[in-house]
């Protein structure tokens, strides 16, 4: 929506970005096959495999998982955010070879359907130790295939921000079933108390990581009363950029630009990206996500585009800057606060 603006498809960052992660992916399964081999070499490929794929994906759905918060935390982390969708699909095709040579090796040599056999093989479903771990990865799988299948923003279109959004929010279902789907599975197979740590240090950080950037972004903070309160200082906020924090619930950017203050929705009506992570380009606040562009003092999109976004009051004392959180009506223009660069 800018010619300034490269928005994010087959462009020479993503190419990047793409060639890494695939690189890393083959680098992963052939270290980590060949290292099994060398210390185990009794194990059948099929085994290897089903092994190296899990941990693989495991180990991408975690840092699918603290992308988000880093990215809050550090914007150096951006790039990766920006791009997690590729990131997601390749999680989700490396969890489903998993899943097919796992249904394959232990479910398709007796007389049974192996998605049937998968069913009912084990039904000690009221047996907390003895539970069907198998039937908790094939629930996450389904969840990662409905995320991995909608991904496109036809789908988003089409389902709309909203649905879309909680679609996808349900990853950490997904991750909460692939934990204990890994847990369970171990108490039954395994005896290495190593993978347990694992596990929990995994957990600890990505909990760790989202209350952390909460408190940093001021997410949570919920003022019963009205009025103004203070949101930063100038010099908090770089030209061209926002700061971003969350009073009442409402997810607020305050963009500092051309010796002005205005203050929009960091919520894009596009995708729900974080517009307060991009940039005031060309005299609008440019979501970094796929572009989409909104004029800082009303929050609307310039035409032929409509789409707009709520608007808040601002106050400007020596150079401490506040904020009202009572939201005005999407496209409501509200004059920019003036200050001497």
């Amino acid at each position: 929506m800018s010619v300034n603006y490269a928005g994010i498809l087959w462009n020479r960052q993503k190419r990047i970005y793409d060639l890494l992660l695939f690189g890393f992916v083959i680098s992963y399964l052939v270290v980590y096959i060949g290292i099994t081999a060398s210390f185990n070499s009794e194990l059948t490929a099929e085994t290897m495999i089903i092994r190296a794929t899990a941990t693989l994906a495991l180990l991408l759905l975690h840092i699918i998982l603290v992308i988000g918060p880093l990215a809050r935390i550090n914007k150096r982390f951006l790039p990766l955010l920006y791009n997690r969708r590729h990131l997601g699909v390749t999680m989700f095709l490396i969890a489903l070879v998993h899943g097919i040579f796992s249904i394959l090796q232990f479910h398709s040599l007796g007389n049974k359907n192996p998605l049937i056999s998968l069913m009912t093989s084990n039904g000690s479903y009221s047996d907390f130790i003895d539970f069907p771990f198998q039937m908790l990865g094939f629930f996450a799988l389904i969840i990662l295939f409905l995320m991995a299948a909608t991904s496109h923003d036809f789908w988003l279109k089409n389902l709309s921000p909203r649905v879309w959004k909680s679609l996808h929010m349900m990853v950490y279902v997904a991750y909460g079933l692939i934990i204990m789907h890994v847990m369970l599975g171990i108490v039954q197979l395994e005896s290495n108390p190593i993978i347990y740590g694992m596990l929990m240090a995994g957990m600890l950080l990505i909990i760790a990581l989202h209350v952390f950037s909460s408190v940093l972004s001021g997410r949570g903070l919920d003022l019963k009363s009205k009025g103004f309160y203070h949101a930063c200082n100038l010099d908090d906020i770089q030209d061209d950029c926002a700061k971003v924090l969350t009073l009442n619930g409402e997810n607020i950017a305050v963009f500092k630009y051309d010796g002005k203050l205005s203050a929009i929705s960091n919520v894009c009506k596009h995708q729900n990206g974080p517009l307060g992570e991009g940039k005031v380009i060309d005299g609008c606040v440019t979501c970094p996500w796929h572009g989409y562009q909104y004029e800082p003092h009303n929050g609307t999109s310039p035409p032929p585009f409509t789409e707009k976004v709520a608007t808040y009051e601002l106050r400007l004392e020596g150079d401490k800057v506040f904020v009202n959180p009572e939201p005005k009506p999407e496209g409501t223009t509200i004059e920019p606060i003036s200050f001497k660069v």
